[in-house]
C-alpha cells in the first residue's frame, strides 16, 4: 500500500496472519515501512494481531511478505447437523448473534425466516443460506462500495466478497446461529485460469454442533490455500488499514502465489506452500 499524507497521521493496520496459523509460517510475515517508522503491535479483543504507527507527512510505502505451509487438498465439507439452542450457547459466541455495523439483523429477520425457516438446522441450514447468497448477489469489482450493508447487498443484488459474507452472516444471526466475519488470503491453487485479480478475500464462520465452521458464500466451493488474517463481527472490526486523518491511497496490491518447493529446506520439498504478500 502506498499512501500520501499531508501531515503526520496515526494508522492502525491489520495485515498479519492470524495467530492460529502462526505455526504454519515458514517465513514470518513482517510489516516493512519506507521510509522507516517505528511500529508497535497489540492484540485486539477478537484475537487479531494489529500494528500501530504514525505515518510521516509525505509518501509512505507499507509492505510485507511471508511464506505459509498449507495443504494441497481442498477444504473438507462441513458435517455438523446440530444447531445449539441459544440458551445453551457459550457466552463468547453471543456477541455474534447481534446486529452490527454492516449486519442489520433487525431489518432482515423476517426475510430470513421466510427464506430459511423450512431448512434443516445445522450445516444444511447454513449451506442453504450460502447457496441463496451465492446465487442472489452478482460479483462485480466495479460495484464495490465501503458503505454497503447486508440489507443493501440484498436489495441491490451486487457486490464483492465482503457483501456476500455480510448478507450470509446476517441471515445466520437471524436464524439464531452465531456468525463471525473472516478476512484473509485466498490463492488460486488448484484452479484453472483466468484468475480473478487480487487474492484478498472475505468469508465467515458459524458456531454449530459445538465448534466454529468455515463457509464461503462468494465461492461456495471448497478451496485450497485459505489463510486467515482476522476475525470480527463484520468488516468494520477487521479493516486492513484505519487512518486517523486525511490521506490519498495511491496504490494497493495483494497477491498470493504457490511455491511448490523450498530449496533451503530439503525436508519440506514435497510440501506445497502459499506465499502471501501485500
Amino acid at each position: 500500500m502506498i499512501y500520501q499524507f499531508p501531515q503526520p497521521t496515526p494508522v492502525i493496520l491489520v495485515l498479519n496472519i492470524h495467530e492460529s496459523r502462526s505455526a504454519d509460517l515458514v517465513v514470518p510475515d513482517q510489516l516493512i515501512t519506507e521510509p522507516f517508522v517505528p511500529v508497535t503491535t497489540y492484540t485486539d479483543t477478537f484475537g487479531n494481531r494489529c500494528s500501530r504507527l504514525v505515518a510521516p507527512a509525505g509518501r509512505i510505502r507499507l509492505y510485507g511478505e511471508g511464506l505459509v505451509e498449507v495443504s494441497e487438498h481442498p477444504e473438507p465439507p462441513v458435517f455438523a447437523p446440530v444447531q445449539t439452542p441459544v440458551a445453551e450457547l457459550p457466552d463468547e459466541t453471543l456477541q455474534f448473534l447481534l446486529g452490527s455495523r454492516y449486519c442489520e439483523t433487525d431489518l432482515l429477520s423476517e426475510t430470513a425466516w421466510q427464506l430459511f425457516g423450512w431448512t434443516n438446522p445445522g450445516h444444511q441450514r447454513v449451506q442453504a443460506i450460502c447457496d441463496f447468497v451465492h446465487n442472489h448477489i452478482r460479483f462485480n469489482y466495479q460495484n464495490a462500495r465501503s458503505t454497503r450493508t447486508a440489507l443493501a447487498a440484498f436489495q441491490e443484488a451486487t457486490g464483492v466478497c465482503r457483501d456476500f459474507a455480510h448478507l450470509a452472516i446476517t441471515f445466520c444471526r437471524c436464524m439464531n446461529i452465531p456468525a463471525r466475519y473472516c478476512t484473509g488470503y485466498l490463492s488460486d491453487i488448484g484452479l484453472q485460469p483466468p484468475f480473478d485479480p487480487g487474492d484478498f478475500a472475505a468469508w465467515f464462520e458459524v458456531w454449530i454442533d459445538g465448534q466454529w465452521h468455515m463457509f464461503d458464500p462468494r465461492n461456495n466451493t471448497p478451496r485450497a490455500g485459505r489463510i486467515l488474517m482476522a476475525r470480527g463481527r463484520d468488516a468494520a472490526d477487521v479493516a486492513i488499514s484505519t487512518t486517523f486523518g486525511p490521506n490519498i491511497l495511491e496504490s494497493f496490491r495483494v497477491w498470493a502465489d504457490e511455491v511448490p518447493t523450498v530449496p533451503q529446506a530439503p525436508q519440506l520439498q514435497e510440501q506445497r506452500f502459499f506465499a502471501a504478500a501485500s
